[in-house]
């Protein structure tokens, strides 16, 4: 199974990111689910939520402790929310942020209150605000991150996460399906 916990502010589209990877990895064939985990947070408050993708059936429902991969959607909660907590060697951690995966590991080496220090090859970082002000005109970044993981993942393809992308947000309009898709295909190119 693989599980992936994402970390965001209210507003930044957290809940609708699990839910793209959860219907993109059904687009796979895969079984998947996505959960939130918020209260009465405000906007800007950090939250989180979940998706599981597997080949058999998911009957847990439980947030995510132990994920293999870790979507940090703002990079101010390295020094807020101890958001690495669970990671061990093989967590993948996708970042948004303009700085390189060195220098956002001596960040967070400087901040000194993460449960787990990572390995410099086990951060990715994206400047996914940069191509969503460019695309979409706002700082909405939630698609533009979640190409980045079906490039890093291989368990969603680029096509279904466009494909999902189509289905949620269907009632917004073709135009802002397009730039959503757009913002999806320029991250999942310029990630290396």
């Amino acid at each position: 199974m693989i599980q992936i916990r994402i970390h965001g502010r209210g507003g930044q589209g957290v809940v609708t990111a699990a839910e793209l990877i959860a219907i993109a990895g059904f687009k796979e064939g895969l079984y998947a689910q996505a959960l939130p985990s918020f209260g009465v947070e405000r906007s800007g408050a950090p939250i989180q939520a979940f998706a599981r993708l597997d080949q058999n059936e998911i009957i847990i429902r439980e947030h995510i402790y132990q994920p293999n991969f870790i979507i940090i959607q703002d990079s101010s909660l390295l020094s807020a929310v101890d958001v690495l907590f669970g990671a061990d060697k093989k967590t993948i951690i996708i970042i948004n942020t303009s700085k390189s995966p060195t220098e956002t590991l001596t960040n967070i080496k400087a901040q000194k209150i993460q449960s787990f220090i990572p390995n410099v090859s086990q951060i990715k970082t994206i400047d996914a605000t940069k191509i969503a002000l460019e695309i979409l005109g706002k700082n909405l970044m939630n698609t533009v991150i979640l190409g980045s993981f079906a490039k890093l993942s291989g368990h969603i393809s680029l096509k279904s996460l466009n494909l999902a992308i189509a289905d949620k947000f269907l009632q917004k309009g073709p135009e802002m399906i397009s730039k959503n898709q757009q913002a999806a295909d320029r991250a999942y190119q310029t990630l290396n």
